[in-house]
């Protein structure tokens, strides 16, 4: 099928530019200024991310630093990985997919004897001292330099598929969806709660997310004032996009990706806590997590009221599924509060919403349990189908609803759906997005060959049956209200749904429209028009330009600030949609 997209100038390395009169370093430059560094100090700290090449930094450093004593921290003083594997029995489990929430300190995984004894060494010695690996920073002793070494989550995942192990594990060839999981629920945890202080404390940062070869090195005060800088204006994450057994064509051609890749199924294009910011500091760019924001700015960009109820964590979830000319997404349904409170230790749920950026003439979306529906044997056929018996019959059991452009699809969790083929989905939901219980995947193999997983038992116990055919259409579909209206624009509240959380306005509107933060954090998506400006009305942050598709943050502290047509659109008709905590708006109306 043929499908015309409209094209475009979507930014797939979006950054920050870096107020104030700082430079960093790359390649051998960034190695020759870190070495002088160390040798003008007595201990130097490399305190390094899971996923960071410990061996080829402590490597390089013996080569380029021989006057230092350089101590690898984690061979030196780690425990046995089969002791610290009991430690984490129960976070991991036996499943393929799901774990639970590690809420474990660094300092466990480690022998304060043989901390204290690398201390020693180093309070000691005659050399300078390097003390290298993820708890470099647990040694006692002071530290006349301490260096970050961070690594983004994707890049992260990128080195597990080629065959990197988890931290001190020796499972490079295993499942990458198990691998995922030990870093999702305890290594990535446990990180963060130790990098928080560290962003405070840093000196420099070591970024080595291209190689250890082509490292960045930046001043830590230069990363600080990049995140502060960040806080006071609208600003993008860098998006990632990803195969898949189901992936389309969309993306492909309307964001300009790689022609060699099959198909693209998922971008991540606002998830902090997995994509990354990017810094422009002088005359280098440096790639840091975005969750690096979160930890260090978290009521500057979230808001008072958005922090007090999620605390350092970002809640609002933007991303893309692409089935154009690709195939049905497998038929799901996400777990209710309290089972992912019990079984898996977090916090809130994964409710979420189908915005249709796209969508064929054939496009559907299969949404809510058809009424009549008989329980029972919709579940017996669903493992028949998983035995491999027969293929399941998705169409008696649940609702079909045309899908069309611009149309908003409601999914609060423990609602049976997926997206069909020949659409383009932006997903506004909550952040959690790995818990999904899979219930039928339409007789297919991943594309490493391996069966997805499939969750029926998980499912069971979430499904909504009451959630029928006229349940769903009344609640979950076409609930658009116009809220209000000015010259050359209109606003519209679409979702979510009275079960969720996110509040979701949509604006039409060919001239500027005023919109407020309210003291909240905003995602925001240009989701119809070319391009439009964001400016603020009191010129408090730079005019900031987005483009069709692309997803953008205004952190709360903004406030009051306008978006209009821009550039070719310029005189058009142009929409976004906006997506909020509902309820934490400080006085203002959203």
């Amino acid at each position: 099928m043929s499908i015309p997209y409209q094209h475009s100038s979507y930014d797939k390395s979006p950054s920050i530019r870096v107020p104030g009169d700082y430079s960093g370093f790359r390649g051998a430059p960034a190695w020759e200024e870190l070495t002088r560094r160390i040798l003008d100090s007595r201990v130097t700290v490399i305190d390094c991310y899971p996923g960071v090449e410990v061996a080829a930094i402590v490597e390089r450093l013996r080569r380029t630093a021989p006057e230092a004593l350089v101590i690898d921290c984690e061979e030196e003083a780690a425990w046995p990985i089969q002791r610290i594997d009991q430690m984490i029995a129960a976070n991991l489990t036996d499943d393929r997919v799901f774990g639970v929430m590690s809420h474990a300190e660094l300092t466990e995984f480690y022998d304060p004897e043989r901390l204290e004894r690398i201390a020693t060494t180093a309070r000691t010695s005659a050399q300078p001292v390097v003390i290298v690996g993820w708890g470099a920073a647990l040694v006692p002793v002071p530290a006349d330099l301490v260096v970050l070494a961070d690594l983004p989550r994707w890049e992260i995942q990128q080195r597990q598929r080629a065959g990197m192990p988890n931290w001190r594990c020796h499972n490079g060839n295993e499942d990458v969806l198990r691998k995922y999981k030990r870093g999702f629920f305890v290594e990535w945890r446990v990180a963060d709660r130790h990098k928080r202080p560290l962003l405070q404390r840093m000196d420099l940062l070591l970024d080595t997310t291209v190689s250890v070869a082509e490292a960045v090195l930046v001043p830590g005060n230069a990363v600080r004032a990049g995140l502060q800088e960040a806080t006071v204006r609208p600003f993008r994450v860098v998006p990632f996009f990803d195969p898949g057994v189901w992936g389309g064509q969309w993306m492909r051609q309307v964001c300009g990706l790689d022609a060699d890749t099959p198909n693209f199924a998922w971008c991540f294009d606002c998830v902090p806590e997995e994509n990354s910011l990017l810094l422009d500091i002088g005359e280098v760019s440096v790639e840091i997590p975005a969750i690096n924001l979160v930890h260090a700015h978290p009521v500057e960009l979230l808001g008072a009221l958005t922090h007090a109820r999620f605390g350092p964590e970002f809640p609002i979830r933007f991303d893309f599924l692409d089935t154009m000319n690709g195939g049905n997404l497998s038929l799901q349904v996400h777990p209710l509060t309290g089972y992912i409170q019990d079984h898996f230790g977090m916090s809130y749920t994964q409710d979420e919403s189908y915005y249709l950026l796209d969508a064929a003439d054939d496009a559907v979306v299969y949404l809510g349990l058809r009424t009549g529906a008989d329980a029972g044997q919709m579940m017996a056929d669903l493992r028949a189908a998983q035995d491999g018996r027969v293929q399941f019959d998705a169409d008696r059991y649940v609702n079909t609803f045309p899908a069309r452009k611009h149309d908003h699809f409601l999914i609060p969790a423990g609602t049976v759906h997926c997206s069909g083929s020949n659409s383009m989905v932006l997903e506004i939901s909550a952040t959690p997005f790995i818990f999904t219980f899979k219930m039928w995947d339409w007789g297919r193999v991943g594309l490493d060959g391996l069966p997805r997983p499939i969750n029926i038992d998980h499912a069971e116990a979430n499904i909504q049956w009451s959630r029928d055919s006229e349940w769903t259409a009344r609640n979950l579909v076409g609930r658009v209200d116009e809220v209000t209206r000015g010259e050359g624009w209109v606003e519209e509240r679409t979702g979510l749904h009275e079960l969720e959380f996110i509040e979701v306005r949509r604006h039409w509107f060919t001239g500027p429209v005023p919109h407020h933060t309210g003291g909240t954090v905003n995602v925001l998506n240009l989701v119809e028009g070319a391009e439009a400006l964001v400016e603020s009305p009191t010129g408090a942050f730079a005019p900031f330009v987005v483009h069709y598709a692309e997803t953008f943050i205004v952190p709360a502290v903004v406030g009051p600030y306008t978006i209009s047509p821009h550039g070719s659109a310029d005189g058009q008709r142009c929409g976004t949609v906006k997506a909020s905590v509902r309820g934490t708006q400080a006085g203002v109306a959203a």
